[in-house]
């Protein structure tokens, strides 16, 4: 009775190429090429990062634009796993928006809640009601994008301020040498937004207002990470903890 399933065998044998060496090697490349597994890296990350994101707090203020989030949450990630940071707290800034706006949020990344959102300033040379231009020289009176972790307290002229180191090489890690803190200022408020039609601008410090600073420098010290957004083009072909 075999020859009955003889054709059946047959068929089965030939159906089933077996992989020559040309099909073995594209395999190996697709599953080594770094460009497929960063992609692949980073298609995991936000799919991490929109679970993350959907279920935040915004505790009746509001939530950063998805953008700036996600860039935002790859370099915490990241600077997270290398311990760089210890409180668990997330400032981004995003410097796409006017400055009349509130456009720097505080996120409690454990508790997954929105603790502040302020008004914040960008250099005088970066740009007049939107921030354009970045630096990460001496007397440039310019913002720098890029990551932060936050340094010691102090008293300075701004009365309680708090210094920042930039995680990011060329692009910010000039901060600390160029004093660029988090301070109170006076030319941070809506009355002087809706007057001017944008806030005043610092030397490249993210200055905010008086009434808001206090608080904020002791929810964010102790090496927490802030992050400052643009989405230029140039700050991503730099960066390291953004793609």
């Amino acid at each position: 009775m075999i020859y009955k399933f003889l054709p059946l065998i047959l068929f089965c044998v030939f159906s089933f190429k077996p992989l020559n060496t040309a099909d073995v090697e594209r395999n190996v490349i697709s599953n080594t090429d770094p460009k497929l597994v960063a992609a692949n890296t980073k298609s995991t990350l936000e799919t991490k990062c929109k679970t993350f994101y959907t279920t935040i707090d915004a505790n009746n203020l509001s939530l950063p634009k998805f953008d700036s989030f996600f860039a935002a949450f790859q370099g915490y990630e990241q600077l997270k796993a290398q311990g760089k940071i210890e409180n668990e707290i997330l400032t981004v800034i995003d410097f796409s928006l006017s400055s009349k706006e509130e456009r720097m949020w505080v996120i409690d990344m454990k508790s997954q809640k929105v603790i502040m959102k302020s008004l914040v300033a960008h250099g005088r040379n970066s740009g007049v009601e939107f921030a354009t231009n970045f630096s990460n020289e001496n007397e440039s009176f310019k913002s720098s994008l890029g990551f932060y972790v936050t340094g010691e307290v102090y008293q300075g002229k701004h009365g309680m301020s708090l210094r920042l180191d930039g995680m990011e090489y060329g692009i910010n890690d000039n901060a600390r040498n160029r004093a660029v803190v988090i301070h109170g200022a006076d030319y941070v408020s809506k009355k002087i937004a809706n007057t001017q039609g944008y806030i005043g601008r610092s030397q490249g410090c993210p200055a905010v207002p008086y009434e808001v600073h206090k608080q904020l420098i002791e929810t964010i010290k102790d090496k927490s990470c802030i992050f400052i957004y643009h989405p230029s083009r140039n700050y991503t072909i730099k960066s390291k903890l953004v793609s």
